[in-house]
């Protein structure tokens, strides 16, 4: 008698963790040597900014090693002071946060539009919508006690962003306007409206001529940790990030934002709504920017003044350096809060101009948006399954 053959495992088969954890690597590869090359050449900028390290550079063929150790010791009290100056210590870390907060919530504004397909660069003009009106709910409704006036202030410059991004989305659903266009111009409406009102009785503080909010009471503050600036839109920042996370990737929602951004046509053909995905993505985003500012002005300035944001531009190059991923993103808004807040510091340490920082950030950028530039330089082999350096592709639809 022959041995029965046992039935064939038809279960399917699981992806092995070992090989996730492989991709998770290789997603990081490409950000963490932008940042290596970033510093780098930043190195190079610093040398060439300093005038008497460059003395020693003109005499280099007869003095070659003084002229690399000055530049080796320069380059090192630099970025020593800049990385104690946002990690160093507590109160540097609390800096360091303080900047993170609302770049992490604008950065998830710009990713989510990503994801569907849409570049939005109204960001900046979302902040300040969602400011004006958490601002005129901390001020209005003073008295309320604080679990009810601060989740109404919260919600009030979520709803003031989501209203301002809603309306590109519906240009973009019902005329085929591009929301490049739209955003931007919406961004200098918002810039003005928001001088315009500062300047009336409605918002402008009592017996002030100039144009700023009244404070927002206490009772619509952000709880700060102690002697800290660190405050609780730290907790709401990463909250937010799950929250998008578990949007894009568990949720019907999100499997429509990402079948639509990466081809609306066959989305349509499959009976998604194109038109109301783009109206929801960009409310969605823009109530994000929103809370960015309002995370901002509740826990940090409490008063609105002209020129308030500043940071929505660079949402685009945190949605950019983070691949679009939400956790990414928190990533890469860490890593600019630590150049943010350390550069102050490089500067009184080493007089070196606080404007390297944005030069290295600008770099950063370079080489994130070159991936290929980045495989060329350090012999990385392309992989040859998909990954996320297309993700732009949708935008000219």
């Amino acid at each position: 008698m022959t041995a029965a053959t046992p039935p064939a495992d038809t279960r399917p088969r699981q992806r092995p963790a070992s090989k996730k954890g492989t991709a998770l690597i290789q997603a990081a590869v490409i950000p963490a040597l932008a940042f290596f090359s970033a510093l780098l050449l930043g190195a190079i900028v610093i040398v060439f900014t300093d005038p008497e390290t460059l003395r020693t550079w003109a005499s280099f063929f007869r003095n070659p090693g003084l002229a690399l150790r000055s530049s080796w010791d320069l380059v090192s009290e630099a970025y020593t002071a800049l990385f104690r100056g946002s990690l160093g210590s507590s109160n540097a870390i609390s800096e360091t946060l303080v900047a993170a907060t609302p770049l992490m919530l604008a950065g998830l504004s710009v990713a989510l539009a990503f994801r569907a397909g849409l570049f939005n660069i109204g960001a900046e003009g979302q902040i300040l919508l969602g400011t004006l009106f958490a601002s005129y709910a901390a001020f209005t409704f003073d008295g309320l006690p604080v679990i009810v006036h601060l989740p109404l202030a919260l919600t009030a410059g979520f709803a003031g962003g989501a209203m301002w991004g809603a309306i590109p989305g519906l240009l973009k659903a019902r005329t085929g306007a591009h929301e490049v266009i739209t955003t931007i111009m919406l961004n200098f409406v918002a810039l003005y409206l928001t001088d315009f009102m500062l300047k009336t009785s409605i918002y402008q503080r009592t017996g002030r001529t100039d144009p700023i909010s009244k404070p927002a009471p206490e009772s619509a503050q952000l709880p700060s940790f102690g002697d800290l600036r660190v405050h609780f839109g730290i907790f709401v920042a990463l909250g937010m990030a799950y929250a998008v996370w578990w949007l894009l990737f568990r949720s019907t929602i999100g499997f429509r934002f990402r079948a639509v951004g990466a081809n609306p046509q066959a989305a349509a053909y499959a009976g998604m709504g194109v038109g109301g995905t783009y109206m929801l993505a960009m409310a969605l985003a823009g109530g994000l920017s929103g809370l960015a500012g309002s995370t901002n002005l509740l826990g940090v300035s409490l008063s609105l003044t002209p020129g308030f944001a500043g940071y929505g531009f660079d949402a685009i190059a945190l949605a950019l350096l983070g691949r679009t991923h939400p956790f990414g993103v928190v990533g890469a808004a860490l890593l600019f809060g630590v150049l943010r807040a350390g550069a102050t510091g490089m500067q009184a340490a080493t007089s070196i101009p606080v404007d390297i920082i944005v030069v290295i950030q600008a770099l950063i950028i370079v080489f994130v948006a070159a991936p290929a530039l980045v495989r060329e330089i350090y012999r990385i082999k392309t992989r040859e399954t998909a990954d996320t350096d297309t993700f732009t592709k949708s935008w000219a639809t």
